[in-house]
């Protein structure tokens, strides 16, 4: 029965949609030109129904609603009788605004991430496409008719002034777009119309100009650095794989001039004809890294971030659909960037955890995704860190990814001096011990600026009665307040709850004390021990509105800002080469975390930040405070640098078949209440017995179980084989849609999680 349906049931377009599904919605071709766009009319008009390409967007009727959709293929039937199956009402787009490589990679991050392939495709475009824009931006253009120049010549028309000043502008200029003369008449509106019904004058559209979005002013290109012989070797390497898949991994030292050896890869991209694809983890580091671009290339950039206006990322992605673009720079959503002729694909500090979508649906890896973007197109990726990931190192190790090392520092800078400073037996000052005191006095005397990190913003992270021992909670989390004291205001770093900041006890009225430091109390104390000079802080709290990051950043390079206070912001690509010191006020946090990968993040912070010392000629001292300097971790990292950490910590890895040596999925839940996000995975879990290599592990409550009103849970699913984890996944999860639960809960699955409660 059902081939028989197959066999009388029209031709279907299979759509994608932004709904939580994970199916394509069937649909038939459009009924003609009429129901089309206008920009579609000529093409459906006399051609066969299928006249829809993949990779357009369509507008469909959905229920009561009508949304925009992609099309990402075309079937002989469905399997649904015909009578239900429902017309395309209009395609919004004359050519495929997705190509068969973006619409591959797109198919492949829905099926490995288990996830609606309508909100994988909605991740990958800009919101205003998502609700019908064009992608090809246009403008209203003005000009004179015969008549018209006619009647300029008599001096017409005479009565009426400002149509008379509009038909002189179009004899001056010849043509005028709508905006050109909206800048030279104000109210140009109602006069060119009337010189439009007069038949004086005409308009057509045409594609208008690309608007870059970010780009720096236009300077002289910067010199080519002359290369050490590692760096030569590294982009002789890159280059030779220009035309076909090849994943370098480019370890290099702080300081040892990886973006050098990006920019000359993409030199060569651009001879070539070819365009390349930057991605950076943080909007933080995008202005630092899109002005050496731009001062080296003097050729149009299209910049891809969250902070842009959903119309400057609707211009920046243009920018590259039409070629427009030579380079392509942005953060993790830009992966899936429109980038014509690509030639090489950069992942700056492969190893942050920023580049893994972690919350909301669609969660995903942009590094892992532009290994495959790669592997698809056929050009070479450049994976950069002076901290590369484990899972990345494992790929090296394995022959997987080739590796190309940069281990000396350019323009000579020697690596800065690293020594712990036991807290147990040094005084602190306001959480500044005196050998840090007495360093950071000696470093601003020699006319050198000191780096101070701790990873904890605000003033206190703790406000305690020292009476009854009260400690001021979050009420919709599993957690305490925090102090900032600038803003005289208690808030919740988890939920963003806030409250007035009380000097009396709740519980028994007597006095409360901040308790710890945060980055606002170290600032605090600085400005007491150095009064006369000027420091800077960097962190969420004071860097709110654009323009704040780059603003810290030239008073640190000017040297007007002697001191800089700052979070994970300060350790990552930034470029001091004026920094002497370094001081890590707190190093203890994550050396006995529950998390396996907790030492893994700590090294890495520890390397990198260090990093940000003795980069040009002056030498470079970094001090680590520790209430443990006899811990395994911060003595390997000592004696034998991040490669010999890496080396024990595979090791370990190994050992518990922890990833990369296991492949692991979570579903993790929120509910009102805590047995109902137990309940849900008690019940997933109890629907299929895995197979005996695949383990399911909990489900448990989350480590913070509480968080902004809801509870949290996680279970675990564990294999050491990546396909017999896929396949459970691709058998269980439509059972687990199913789950009356549910519908109780908010749930969502991550595959190759980071983060583990």
């Amino acid at each position: 029965m059902r081939d028989r349906v197959t066999e009388k049931t029209p031709a279907v377009l299979r759509v994608a949609l932004d709904v939580p599904m994970r199916r394509l919605f069937d649909y038939l071709p459009p009924q003609g030109a009429s129901d089309a766009s206008p920009q579609m009319a000529d093409l459906l008009a006399g051609t066969a129904p299928l006249a829809v390409a993949p990779g357009q967007r369509v507008r469909v009727p959905f229920g009561r609603q009508r949304l925009v959709g992609l099309v990402v293929g075309e079937a002989a039937g469905s399997e649904l009788p015909p009578d239900r199956l429902k017309p395309v009402l209009s395609v919004l787009d004359s050519e495929p605004m997705l190509d068969r490589s973006a619409l591959e990679l797109i198919q492949w991050a829905a099926d490995y991430y288990h996830h609606p392939i309508g909100e994988v495709v909605a991740a990958a475009i800009p919101k205003a496409l998502r609700e019908g824009a064009a992608t090809v931006a246009t403008e209203q253009v003005w000009t004179l008719t015969p008549a018209g120049e006619e009647a300029l010549a008599a001096g017409e028309p005479r009565r009426a002034p400002k149509q008379k000043q509009a038909l002189e502008l179009l004899g001056l200029h010849k043509e005028l777009t709508s905006s050109a003369f909206a800048s030279l008449l104000e109210g140009w509106q109602e006069p060119v119309r009337a010189l439009s019904k007069r038949g004086w004058a005409v308009s057509f559209e045409r594609a208008a100009q690309i608007n870059e979005v970010a780009r720096p002013a236009p300077s002289a290109p910067s010199q080519r650095h002359e290369l050490v012989p590692e760096q030569r070797t590294a982009v002789d390497r890159i280059v030779s794989s220009i035309g076909r898949f090849s994943a370098f991994v480019l370890h290099g030292i702080t300081g040892s001039g990886k973006t050098e050896v990006y920019l000359q890869v993409v030199e060569q991209v651009l001879a070539r004809g070819q365009r390349a694809l930057v991605l950076v983890p943080e909007i933080g580091l995008t202005p630092q890294l899109v002005e050496r671009f731009a001062d080296r290339f003097q050729v149009p950039l299209s910049v891809l971030h969250s902070a842009l206006t959903d119309t400057e990322r609707l211009d920046a992605w243009r920018a590259a659909f039409s070629g427009h673009a030579k380079i392509v720079l942005g953060t993790r959503s830009a992966v899936f960037a429109p980038v014509r002729d690509l030639g090489v694909i950069v992942v700056d500090e492969e190893h942050d955890a920023s580049y893994k979508q972690h919350e909301g649906g669609f969660r995903y890896s942009a590094r892992d995704l532009a290994v495959v973007r790669a592997q698809q197109a056929g050009v070479p990726v450049v994976l950069g860190s002076a901290t590369p990931a484990l899972e990345t190192l494992h790929n090296v190790n394995t022959g997987r990814y080739e590796k190309l090392t940069l281990p000396r520092r350019a323009a000579q800078a020697v690596p800065p001096r690293t020594a712990l400073i036991d807290l147990r037996v040094n005084a602190v000052d306001g959480g500044i011990s005196t050998p840090a005191i007495n360093a950071i006095q000696r470093h601003l005397e020699q006319d050198g600026q000191v780096l101070v990190f701790l990873n904890r913003r605000g003033y206190a992270p703790t406000l305690l009665c020292t009476a009854c021992g009260w400690v001021a909670p979050c009420k919709d989390c599993d957690a305490r307040l925090t102090v900032h004291r600038a803003l005289d205001r208690l808030r919740c770093h988890h939920c963003g709850a806030d409250a007035p900041l009380p000097t009396r006890c709740t519980q028994c009225g007597f006095a409360v004390k901040p308790v710890g430091q945060g980055t606002e109390r170290i600032e605090e104390t600085l400005a007491r021990l150095f009064p006369t000079l000027p420091l800077v802080r960097l962190d969420r709290d004071v860097v709110r509105r654009r323009g704040d990051m780059e603003e810290a950043m030239a008073r640190m390079h000017s040297g007007e800002a002697r001191i800089l206070v700052g979070t994970q912001m300060v350790t990552k690509g930034h470029h001091f080469p004026n920094v002497t010191l370094v001081v890590v006020l707190n190093a203890d946090q994550g050396l006995f975390s529950t998390d396996f990968r907790a030492p893994e993040r700590l090294a890495q912070t520890l390397i990198q930040v260090a990093g940000r010392a003795g980069r040009s000629e002056k030498p470079g001292e970094v001090l680590i405070q520790t209430e443990f300097p006899e811990h395994p971790l911060l003595n390997n990292l000592l004696n034998e640098g991040y490669d010999g950490f890496a080396a024990a910590a595979l090791s370990e890895r190994e050992q518990a078949s922890w990833p990369p040596f296991s492949r692991l999925a979570a579903i993790r839940d929120s509910a009102p209440t805590a047995e109902a996000a137990l309940e849900f995975l008690r019940e997933a879990r109890a629907l299929r017995v895995p197979p005996r290599n695949v383990q399911m592990r909990g489900p448990v409550p989350a480590a913070m179980a509480k968080r902004a009103g809801r509870y949290h849970a996680q279970l675990l699913l564990e294999s050491s084989d990546r396909a017999s984890l896929h396949r459970f996944l691709n058998v269980w999860l439509p059972e687990v849609e199913q789950l009356k639960s549910a519908r109780r809960v908010r749930w969502a699955l991550d595959v190759d999680p980071i983060e583990l409660f």
